[in-house]
């Protein structure tokens, strides 16, 4: 158990736990891919707290005890704010920037209002993000422009806008597309204060509308969009309105891991 290694915090080896990580601790491109995947396939992404009118913290001490203990999600103001604590307790070197969405956005998009994370391990620098409700590169991608990085089915690539700066672009049927941009502004975490309360209060805030939950599974991935439950797998997708509060709470608990207080 990842209690047993040394040289790590009773609170560190607590998270290992929660993303189901036992592997080396050490601070190189191979763990930090594992830890990337490990965090993607067992902590959700949500905004039911939003929905519910429970006020969001930023505080890491409360995205401990949200994340780590009560065993919830949160959006990506939470996910990777928490998930740079665990790389840097690693000893991994992070900083922070503010990426501009630009998939199912319009064009250009209104505002930066996501948070992701410049990690360096053995000499390169990556680009990892455990913080988006949908496809996204489930491993660390190389910050390099123009090369093409499969990951399964998989292929991204950075490209270089002389505005927008890094373009993290995506391969969908033979056409590339942009997911989202950023520039090499470095930002402290209480930077992420004002664009998470717009996104947690705003109107136009396309997180206080309806619940988004989604996770990786092995065979594919769990949603909910709405009301409506969805779950994709080898052999098709399984989709289902819960018809009660107690069958609601129940398949979050069973396809989420999921428990609301």
């Amino acid at each position: 158990m990842n209690k047993n290694i040394p040289g790590i915090s009773a609170q560190v080896a607590a998270y290992l736990e929660r993303i189901r990580y036992e592997g080396k601790v050490e601070p190189t491109a191979t763990v930090l891919a594992s830890l990337q995947e490990h965090h993607i396939h067992a902590v959700p992404y949500e905004n039911l707290d939003i929905l519910s009118g429970v006020p969001l913290s930023l505080d890491l001490e409360d995205l401990y005890d949200k994340i780590v203990v009560r065993r919830r999600g949160g959006y990506c103001f939470e996910l990777n704010a928490l998930f740079s604590w665990l790389l840097e307790e690693l000893g991994f070197g992070v900083t922070h920037y503010f990426a501009r969405f630009w998939r199912d956005e319009p064009q250009p998009p209104p505002m930066r209002r996501h948070h992701i994370l410049r990690v360096e391990a053995e000499g390169d620098i990556y680009l990892c993000d455990v913080g988006v409700g949908g496809i996204v590169p489930v491993r660390p991608l190389l910050m390099a422009d123009g090369i093409e990085q499969d990951q399964g089915q998989e292929c991204y690539r950075f490209e270089r806008d002389p505005f927008y700066g890094w373009m993290l672009c995506e391969r969908k049927n033979g056409e590339w597309s942009r997911i989202y941009s950023f520039t090499e502004e470095a930002q402290l975490l209480q930077d992420y204060q004002m664009a998470s309360y717009w996104c947690e209060h705003a109107s136009e805030s396309i997180f206080t509308h309806s619940a988004m939950v989604f996770i990786r599974t092995v065979e594919g991935r769990n949603t909910v969009a709405g009301e409506e439950f969805r779950i994709f797998t080898s052999r098709g997708v399984e989709s289902w309105v819960p018809q009660t509060t107690e069958e609601y709470r129940q398949a979050l608990e069973k396809h989420f891991g999921i428990v609301l207080g």
